[in-house]
């Protein structure tokens, strides 16, 4: 373990001790902290405290940081796509079918067994089986995802996808005929009640809003682009259903009588951000997959395979 001693200022006082400490030390991030108060790392004139204390000036405060865990992941080649890398940050786009990170039943042919061949500097602030890992996408959702390589990228891609400041669009195919061009979806998700495996439109549920617009109408499917404002597990697929027009090929959401895809039709095209460097504004797509458009040239054509 490292040992950090730190001084309240004024210019920090009257903060809540885990967004001082983050704030003081950019490389921590507010779980981390949060994590360290609960096991008693994080003392306060020798005394633990909990993640809302407010900070006094004056207070001294020890932080015992703990060693890394060595990462317990088997490397694999998985020839990932990358489509942008520097120092800090990677953009891969991740491939149908791939799980984001290893977990029970899933140990290997995972992205982050991927990003462990492909690169050794990863953040770590996610644990030692989500290296690098921001933000995740389903695993049959194919498209773009950020991965940061040191935990300072990590922070700032968190932030900024707190401060919904992230661009993250996607292509989906839906059931039903869309009458109107666009619209917006403000509901809650939260854990089905009924169902703990899914997510549902509920009043205890957080915050979630997607934007919608019609790319194309196919009779009884149509073709909708998606806009994140907020990421909630699963947000597409359940405000989809919601609205009675629940994605193409969804196990979990749709109909029985779908089309045989394998999976839900939905792919993230595009994502953007500032860098966590530089500041500047990046923004990368990626085409749909072939068997996406395979699937959307049928329905253009009226061949219904379900």
């Amino acid at each position: 373990m490292e040992k950090f001693e730190i001084e309240i200022t004024e210019e920090h006082a009257g903060s809540r001790i885990d967004k001082a400490l983050t704030t003081v030390n950019a490389e921590w991030s507010r779980t981390q902290v949060q994590q360290w108060l609960k096991e008693g790392l994080v003392l306060v004139d020798g005394v633990q405290v909990k993640p809302n204390y407010k900070v006094k000036q004056g207070d001294c405060i020890v932080v015992e940081e703990p060693t890394p865990e060595e990462l317990d992941i088997v490397a694999e080649d998985l020839n990932l796509e990358v489509v942008f890398e520097d120092k800090d940050v990677l953009v891969v786009n991740k491939p149908r079918g791939m799980v984001v990170h290893p977990a029970p039943g899933h140990p290997s042919g995972t992205l982050v067994n991927g990003l462990m061949h492909h690169c050794t500097d990863l953040s770590g602030i996610n644990g030692v089986m989500r290296p690098g890992i921001v933000h995740r996408i389903d695993k049959d959702t194919s498209g773009l995802l950020m991965v940061a390589k040191n935990d300072v990228a990590h922070v700032s891609l968190v932030d900024q996808l707190v401060a919904r400041s992230v661009t993250r669009v996607y292509t989906a195919l839906v059931h039903g005929h869309i009458p109107h061009d666009n619209g917006t979806i403000d509901a809650p998700i939260g854990r089905d009640q009924r169902d703990r495996q899914s997510m549902a439109i509920t009043d205890k549920g957080k915050h979630a809003v997607t934007h919608f617009k019609v790319l194309e109408r196919f009779g009884n499917y149509t073709l909708v682009e998606c806009r994140l404002e907020t990421g909630r597990t699963h947000q597409i697929r359940v405000h989809m259903k919601y609205i009675g027009y629940p994605l193409v090929g969804d196990p979990k959401y749709g109909p029985k009588k779908t089309l045989d895809f394998g999976g839900q039709v939905l792919h993230a095209g595009t994502v953007g951000f500032n860098h966590p460097t530089t500041g500047e504004y990046m923004e990368f797509t990626s085409p749909l997959p072939e068997d996406f458009q395979a699937l959307v040239e049928k329905v253009r054509k009226g061949v219904d395979n379900s």
